[in-house]
Protein backbone atom coordinates (compact mmCIF):
# COMPACT_ATOMS: atom_id res chain seq x y z
CA UNK A 1 0.00 0.00 0.00
CA UNK A 2 2.36 2.43 1.30
CA UNK A 3 5.99 2.09 -0.22
CA UNK A 4 9.38 4.67 0.72
CA UNK A 5 12.20 4.31 -0.99
CA UNK A 6 15.41 6.36 0.13
CA UNK A 7 13.30 9.44 1.45
CA UNK A 8 15.50 12.08 2.32
CA UNK A 9 13.77 15.14 4.07
CA UNK A 10 14.57 18.43 6.66
CA UNK A 11 14.31 21.57 7.67
CA UNK A 12 16.22 24.75 5.61
CA UNK A 13 19.39 23.67 6.21
CA UNK A 14 18.94 20.62 8.99
CA UNK A 15 18.59 17.28 7.20
CA UNK A 16 16.37 14.90 9.31
CA UNK A 17 15.86 11.90 7.21
CA UNK A 18 18.56 10.28 5.60
CA UNK A 19 17.62 7.62 2.75
CA UNK A 20 14.62 5.79 4.47
CA UNK A 21 12.95 3.30 2.97
CA UNK A 22 9.81 1.64 4.32
CA UNK A 23 7.11 -0.47 3.53
CA UNK A 24 3.44 -0.90 4.80
CA UNK A 25 0.97 -3.72 3.21
CA UNK A 26 -2.80 -3.62 3.08
CA UNK A 27 -4.18 -4.54 6.63
CA UNK A 28 -1.22 -4.23 8.55
CA UNK A 29 -0.24 -2.57 11.65
CA UNK A 30 3.65 -0.47 11.25
CA UNK A 31 5.54 0.71 13.88
CA UNK A 32 8.19 3.88 14.02
CA UNK A 33 10.41 3.67 17.14
CA UNK A 34 12.78 5.18 18.44
CA UNK A 35 14.18 8.09 20.62
CA UNK A 36 13.48 11.59 20.66
CA UNK A 37 15.01 13.35 18.03
CA UNK A 38 15.41 10.68 15.74
CA UNK A 39 13.00 11.89 12.72
CA UNK A 40 10.29 10.28 13.56
CA UNK A 41 7.44 12.99 13.49
CA UNK A 42 9.62 14.37 10.53
CA UNK A 43 8.98 11.10 8.47
CA UNK A 44 5.03 11.02 9.35
CA UNK A 45 5.16 14.94 7.82
CA UNK A 46 6.89 13.44 4.96
CA UNK A 47 4.30 11.27 3.86
CA UNK A 48 1.37 13.14 4.55
CA UNK A 49 2.78 16.27 2.69
CA UNK A 50 3.16 19.08 5.62
CA UNK A 51 7.24 19.09 4.49
CA UNK A 52 8.61 17.60 0.99
CA UNK A 53 10.87 15.38 0.48
CA UNK A 54 14.17 16.10 -0.74
CA UNK A 55 14.83 12.84 -2.60
CA UNK A 56 13.45 9.40 -2.74
CA UNK A 57 10.40 8.01 -3.75
CA UNK A 58 7.14 7.72 -1.90
CA UNK A 59 4.35 5.97 -3.33
CA UNK A 60 0.96 5.31 -1.94
CA UNK A 61 -1.07 2.47 -4.55
CA UNK A 62 1.09 3.08 -6.97
CA UNK A 63 0.51 6.70 -6.83
CA UNK A 64 3.43 9.22 -6.61
CA UNK A 65 3.40 10.61 -3.48
CA UNK A 66 6.13 13.07 -4.52
CA UNK A 67 4.35 14.86 -7.11
CA UNK A 68 0.81 15.10 -5.40
CA UNK A 69 0.00 18.42 -4.05
CA UNK A 70 -0.45 18.37 -0.23
CA UNK A 71 -4.09 19.33 -0.35
CA UNK A 72 -4.91 16.06 -2.63
CA UNK A 73 -2.76 13.65 -0.57
CA UNK A 74 -5.67 13.22 1.61
CA UNK A 75 -7.96 12.15 -1.19
CA UNK A 76 -5.65 9.37 -2.04
CA UNK A 77 -6.63 7.61 1.29
CA UNK A 78 -4.16 8.68 4.06
CA UNK A 79 -5.32 10.89 7.25
CA UNK A 80 -3.01 12.13 9.84
CA UNK A 81 -3.40 12.14 13.44
CA UNK A 82 -0.57 14.60 13.87
CA UNK A 83 1.35 14.85 17.54
CA UNK A 84 -0.18 17.10 19.82
CA UNK A 85 -3.52 16.22 18.54
CA UNK A 86 -4.07 20.02 17.00
CA UNK A 87 -7.30 20.22 17.45
CA UNK A 88 -9.68 23.09 17.05
CA UNK A 89 -9.72 24.02 20.86
CA UNK A 90 -12.95 26.92 20.28
CA UNK A 91 -15.22 24.75 17.88
CA UNK A 92 -16.79 21.81 19.65
CA UNK A 93 -16.31 18.14 18.99
CA UNK A 94 -18.75 17.74 16.36
CA UNK A 95 -17.46 20.81 14.48
CA UNK A 96 -14.11 19.56 14.77
CA UNK A 97 -15.05 15.88 13.60
CA UNK A 98 -17.16 17.43 10.64
CA UNK A 99 -13.70 19.20 9.84
CA UNK A 100 -12.47 15.71 8.98
CA UNK A 101 -15.03 15.04 6.56
CA UNK A 102 -14.13 18.00 4.49
CA UNK A 103 -13.04 15.89 1.28
CA UNK A 104 -16.37 15.67 -1.22
CA UNK A 105 -16.44 11.89 -1.11
CA UNK A 106 -16.17 12.03 2.71
CA UNK A 107 -18.95 14.86 3.04
CA UNK A 108 -21.23 12.15 0.84
CA UNK A 109 -20.97 9.92 3.87
CA UNK A 110 -20.99 12.39 6.78
CA UNK A 111 -24.24 10.91 8.64
CA UNK A 112 -22.90 7.21 8.64
CA UNK A 113 -18.76 8.29 9.45
CA UNK A 114 -20.06 10.17 12.57
CA UNK A 115 -22.24 7.13 13.52
CA UNK A 116 -19.52 5.36 13.59
CA UNK A 117 -16.72 7.29 14.91
CA UNK A 118 -19.71 7.99 18.07
CA UNK A 119 -19.79 4.17 18.19
CA UNK A 120 -16.22 3.88 18.23
CA UNK A 121 -15.94 6.75 20.87
CA UNK A 122 -19.25 6.56 22.75
CA UNK A 123 -17.30 9.70 24.84
CA UNK A 124 -17.08 11.76 21.35
CA UNK A 125 -21.29 11.59 21.06
CA UNK A 126 -21.55 12.77 24.92
CA UNK A 127 -19.20 15.33 24.27
CA UNK A 128 -20.36 16.52 21.38
CA UNK A 129 -21.38 20.12 22.00
CA UNK A 130 -18.47 20.89 24.16
CA UNK A 131 -15.42 23.05 23.08
CA UNK A 132 -12.31 20.38 22.51
CA UNK A 133 -10.03 22.28 24.67
CA UNK A 134 -11.97 21.65 27.28
CA UNK A 135 -11.56 18.22 27.10
CA UNK A 136 -9.18 15.72 28.53
CA UNK A 137 -6.11 14.85 27.61
CA UNK A 138 -7.63 11.14 26.66
CA UNK A 139 -10.69 12.87 24.93
CA UNK A 140 -8.96 15.02 23.10
CA UNK A 141 -7.24 12.03 21.40
CA UNK A 142 -9.96 10.26 20.67
CA UNK A 143 -11.39 13.27 19.26
CA UNK A 144 -8.19 13.51 16.85
CA UNK A 145 -8.21 10.12 15.42
CA UNK A 146 -11.99 10.33 14.77
CA UNK A 147 -11.53 13.42 13.27
CA UNK A 148 -8.92 11.56 11.01
CA UNK A 149 -11.83 8.69 11.00
CA UNK A 150 -14.36 10.39 9.38
CA UNK A 151 -12.75 10.92 5.97
CA UNK A 152 -12.87 7.14 5.99
CA UNK A 153 -9.24 6.94 4.82
CA UNK A 154 -7.07 3.80 3.77
CA UNK A 155 -4.11 4.53 5.37
CA UNK A 156 -4.06 5.95 9.44
CA UNK A 157 -1.04 7.71 10.53
CA UNK A 158 -0.71 8.12 14.38
CA UNK A 159 2.24 10.52 15.67
CA UNK A 160 2.75 9.57 19.34
CA UNK A 161 -0.64 9.01 20.47
CA UNK A 162 0.09 8.26 23.66
CA UNK A 163 2.02 11.50 24.50
CA UNK A 164 1.39 13.00 27.63
CA UNK A 165 -1.48 11.03 28.53
CA UNK A 166 -2.05 8.79 32.16
CA UNK A 167 -0.85 5.25 31.94
CA UNK A 168 -4.76 4.20 32.44
CA UNK A 169 -5.50 6.06 29.14
CA UNK A 170 -2.45 5.34 27.39
CA UNK A 171 -3.96 1.45 27.75
CA UNK A 172 -7.31 2.82 26.18
CA UNK A 173 -6.02 4.25 23.30
CA UNK A 174 -3.62 1.52 22.26
CA UNK A 175 -6.64 -0.75 22.87
CA UNK A 176 -8.38 1.49 20.57
CA UNK A 177 -5.37 1.04 17.77
CA UNK A 178 -5.87 -2.97 18.24
CA UNK A 179 -10.01 -1.99 17.43
CA UNK A 180 -9.47 0.37 14.72
CA UNK A 181 -6.94 -2.42 13.09
CA UNK A 182 -10.12 -5.17 13.39
CA UNK A 183 -12.12 -2.84 11.31
CA UNK A 184 -9.28 -3.53 8.75
CA UNK A 185 -7.91 -0.22 8.49
CA UNK A 186 -4.01 -0.22 7.94
CA UNK A 187 -2.28 1.92 10.21
CA UNK A 188 1.29 3.44 10.83
CA UNK A 189 2.06 4.45 13.97
CA UNK A 190 5.02 6.15 15.79
CA UNK A 191 5.36 5.69 19.31
CA UNK A 192 7.97 6.21 22.26
CA UNK A 193 6.19 3.82 24.52
CA UNK A 194 8.34 0.92 22.44
CA UNK A 195 6.74 -1.80 25.07
CA UNK A 196 3.24 -1.46 24.57
CA UNK A 197 3.18 -0.14 20.47
CA UNK A 198 4.39 -3.61 20.11
CA UNK A 199 1.81 -5.45 21.33
CA UNK A 200 -0.29 -4.02 18.80
CA UNK A 201 1.46 -3.99 15.92
CA UNK A 202 2.85 -6.33 13.41
CA UNK A 203 6.35 -5.02 12.10
CA UNK A 204 7.94 -2.33 13.09
CA UNK A 205 10.93 -0.30 11.94
CA UNK A 206 13.40 1.22 14.52
CA UNK A 207 14.99 4.86 13.28
CA UNK A 208 17.75 6.81 14.91
CA UNK A 209 19.38 9.47 13.81
CA UNK A 210 16.95 9.78 10.67
CA UNK A 211 17.90 6.72 9.45
CA UNK A 212 16.17 3.47 9.45
CA UNK A 213 18.87 0.96 11.52
CA UNK A 214 16.47 -2.12 12.10
CA UNK A 215 12.99 -3.42 11.16
CA UNK A 216 11.03 -6.84 11.96
CA UNK A 217 8.33 -8.39 13.46
CA UNK A 218 6.59 -7.11 16.49
CA UNK A 219 7.74 -10.42 18.62
CA UNK A 220 11.18 -10.57 17.30
CA UNK A 221 12.06 -6.68 18.56
CA UNK A 222 10.52 -7.48 21.61
CA UNK A 223 12.28 -10.29 22.52
CA UNK A 224 16.03 -8.19 21.26
CA UNK A 225 17.73 -7.86 24.08
CA UNK A 226 19.20 -4.46 22.34
CA UNK A 227 15.58 -3.65 22.35
CA UNK A 228 14.81 -4.29 25.46
CA UNK A 229 17.66 -2.40 26.71
CA UNK A 230 18.05 0.99 24.94
CA UNK A 231 14.26 0.96 24.72
CA UNK A 232 12.22 -0.48 27.59
CA UNK A 233 14.72 -0.49 30.11
CA UNK A 234 15.31 -4.11 30.78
Amino acid sequence: MLSLSNVNAGYGTFQALFDCTLEVNAGEAVAVIGPNGAGKTTLMRVISGLIPARGGRMDMEGRDLVATPPHRIVDLGIAHVPENRRLFPRMSVEDNLRMGAFVPSARAAFSRRLEFVYDLFPRMKERRHQLAGTLSGGEQQMCAIGRALMSEPKLLLLDEPSAGLAPVIVQRIFELVRVIREQGLTVLIVEQNVQQVLRVVDRAYVLEAGSIRMSGAAEELAASDEIRRLYMGL
